[in-house]
């Protein structure tokens, strides 16, 4: 069975200093990842990823999402990424924030880690805007999301 999850190389985008957004990564990507320092991986997709990135060098953050916008992405789950990118960043080491096509739920995790860094919503979302041809950090429902969680990050972590 084809399915969204099939494709080519990995579409690895660096965002800031250890950031990187990607699609599907699958097991064959695993060299070019940990090559790039990235230790830590987020993912938004309802499926978990390949068990590689949840043995040593890479730990998994499994975040289950789904990219609709009946269905918003929690801030808790937004948050956790975040709490668990901020220490792997500060050790100079790389996360890779990623879903099916690395244009909304990765995303926005991104963005929201960049918010964590100390950057505001918009220039975060301008910067993987920017940065990554594919992302859409300004669909209505990912916005939303983004804005929400700096709310509440600006709200608990000053």
């Amino acid at each position: 069975m084809e399915s969204a999850l099939a494709r080519g190389a990995i579409d690895l985008t660096p965002i800031a200093d250890g950031l990187y957004v990607s699609d599907w990564p699958d097991e064959s990507d695993a060299p070019l990842l940990s090559a790039r320092g990235i230790r830590l991986l987020l993912s938004m997709h309802w499926r978990r990823p390949p068990r590689v990135y949840a043995q040593p060098p890479f730990a998994t953050k499994w975040l289950p999402t789904i990219d609709s916008p009946l269905t918003p992405m929690p801030v808790p789950t937004l948050r956790a990424g975040v709490l668990a990118a901020l220490p792997v960043l500060a050790r100079g080491e790389g996360v890779l924030t990623h879903c099916v096509f690395g244009r909304h739920r990765g995303v926005a995790m991104a963005c929201c880690v960049l918010i964590g860094l100390g950057r505001s919503a918009e220039e975060a979302m301008a910067l993987v805007e920017e940065r990554r041809a594919v992302a859409d950090p300004y669909a209505w429902y990912i916005q939303r999301r983004i804005e929400a969680f700096e709310r509440e990050w600006r709200t608990h972590h000053r």
